[in-house]
């Protein structure tokens, strides 16, 4: 979904901010809507990052699936279509005017790929965010965070795609979405590599070679950014039990998760409770 404008039939699209160049929505998705919306063209720049859910977008023959850990980045003239397998699905989408895109991303800009891994940093930018719009610190708490994320994205999607191989019979993009699918979902086998890679009837090494490959993470690292994207929601929600919080995510212990929490966004647990409330 990329905004109010689509033709994928929406619950409900809430306007967070309007901006000189710069509209933000809050959109919440259908159901399940298994096949392709019609074709949508658009004349902006925008980042679509996910809330909550996952669907997929084609662009030609390209598809991608986004999700909380993977954003897009849409440029203008591009034809697209959008499909929601997997039930509803909640996102923020980022429209932004091409001159005020070109200001920040640089005249030269160039889209090199459309999706972009969402790491904790990210996430934890896109949350302040939204806190931003809901407190009315419009023209600059939330214009500083828009600002910052289209710098990231812009440069994360000005990056050339890796040439996909085949492992197992399937392309490694194939392999990373089934991945991160599975993770996300907590699925059967989803604790581990080496069941992981049964599960999709490759070898463990081949299954963590697509996956980096696609991803630019390893997935032990991307399994922990999970835990921590859950840990964020649980503490922007005002959950202040982290022993518990640690036990719920998987962690060893509340220590263990305060160090990942800490190598993945440089704050403490304690930390990102009054950088949520702000």
């Amino acid at each position: 979904m990329s905004g109010p404008a689509g033709s994928v039939p929406v619950v409900a699209v809430s306007e967070v901010a309007r901006l000189p160049g710069v509209n933000v929505w809050a959109v919440d998705c259908c159901a399940v809507h298994p096949g392709w919306s019609g074709v949508e063209v658009r004349d902006d720049h925008r980042i679509v990052l996910v809330r909550g859910g996952r669907f997929l977008r084609r662009i030609g023959r390209h598809e991608s699936m986004a999700d909380p850990t993977v954003a897009y980045v849409g440029t203008p003239g591009e034809v697209e279509q959008f499909a929601h397998p997997a039930g509803g699905d909640r996102c923020t989408s980022i429209s932004v005017r091409p001159e005020l895109w070109r200001a920040v991303a640089g005249e030269r800009w160039t889209l090199g790929r459309s999706d972009v891994y969402v790491d904790a940093r990210v996430d934890l930018l896109h949350r302040r965010l939204l806190r931003a719009g809901r407190t009315g610190d419009v023209h600059f708490a939330l214009a500083e965070q828009v600002v910052r994320l289209v710098a990231v994205a812009a440069l994360a999607a000005s990056r050339g795609r890796s040439c996909s191989h085949r492992r197992g019979g399937l392309p490694d993009d194939a392999v990373a979405a089934a991945a991160r699918a599975a993770v996300l979902d907590d699925e059967p086998g989803a604790d581990g590599l080496i069941p992981l890679a049964e599960r999709f009837g490759i070898s463990p090494f081949a299954l963590s070679r697509a996956f980096s490959a696609v991803m630019g993470v390893s997935l032990t690292r991307y399994r922990n950014r999970v835990r921590v994207g859950r840990a964020l929601e649980r503490i922007e929600n005002g959950d202040r039990d982290l022993a518990g919080l640690a036990a719920d995510l998987g962690f060893s212990d509340q220590a263990h998760m305060t160090r990942t929490i800490r190598a993945h966004l440089g704050e403490t647990p304690t930390a990102l409770r009054t950088l949520l409330s702000v």
